[in-house]
């Protein structure tokens, strides 16, 4: 699908930092993944300032794939930066992300798209039932969520999945900050997403490369972000127009 033609009904963001190795796969993947999608797809790649030659693997994928666009940000700025750069790119109803390391299953995402439809949802979150993460990794999530829900008043049961589906014009009306992704579900509920739905989703071992994230990097400031969003809530001011005249 070309860019100058009909805007597609879904849009698959990924933000890529470093993973030549995984990029190939996941095309792969995501091709036999979306085949029986309804009503086109669009897969928008981000590159975050790839050290590597994963830029030059999503050109060349991009050469016989039509549905793939390149987002290239101009150096590493983080995973924020990429899925915002992403949405804004975005042309379809409805946005899926999720990693490129190949531990999200791209085979999930029929099964988010067939829940948004099927329950009205504005927003599937994936929840990872059974994380190839250490034990370490996985205690700190759980209590990172734990903290999280008890501090936003929210019942996200998996916040650090990145596979889920949402409404690209929810998306696109949540103003970027760092490490805003990992608060997605509950500042699309401030942008009137009434309705977030659950589903288990597969996770796999990491195959290639080291994990951008650890507890280290995480804690501090997680804390900050949670109790920014926090303030967030508080201060949130819905604007509500009845009508404009003359219409546009």
């Amino acid at each position: 699908m070309s860019t100058g033609g009909p805007a597609p009904r879904v849009s698959v963001v990924i933000p890529v930092f470093d993973e030549e190795e995984s990029i190939g796969t996941l095309h792969r993947e995501l091709d036999a993944a979306l085949a029986k999608v309804a009503g086109g797809v669009e897969i928008v790649f981000v590159d975050d300032g790839s050290r590597d030659r994963s830029l030059a693997r999503l050109r060349a994928i991009a050469a016989t794939d039509a549905r793939v666009r390149i987002v290239e940000l101009d150096g590493n700025q983080g995973q924020t930066a990429a899925f915002a750069a992403g949405f804004a790119t975005a042309r379809g109803e409805i946005t899926v992300t999720l990693d490129a390391d190949l531990q999200n299953d791209p085979a999930d995402i029929p099964r988010l798209l067939d829940a948004f439809e099927a329950t009205g949802a504005d927003v599937v979150n994936g929840v990872r039932t059974q994380r190839n993460d250490s034990w370490l990794r996985r205690l700190s999530s759980r209590v990172a969520n734990g903290v999280r829900n008890r501090v936003t008043h929210d019942h996200v049961t998996d916040v650090g999945c990145s596979l889920r589906a949402m409404r690209t014009a929810q998306l696109r009306r949540i103003r970027p900050f760092r490490n805003m992704h990992r608060f997605l579900p509950t500042l699309l509920r401030l942008e009137g997403a009434t309705r977030v739905v659950e589903i288990p989703v597969s996770h796999r071992p990491r195959r290639h490369g080291v994990s951008k994230y650890g507890i280290g990097n995480r804690l501090w400031v997680g804390i900050a972000d949670l109790y920014g969003v926090r303030w967030l809530q508080a201060r949130h001011l819905p604007v509500r127009v009845r009508r404009v005249e003359p219409p546009d």
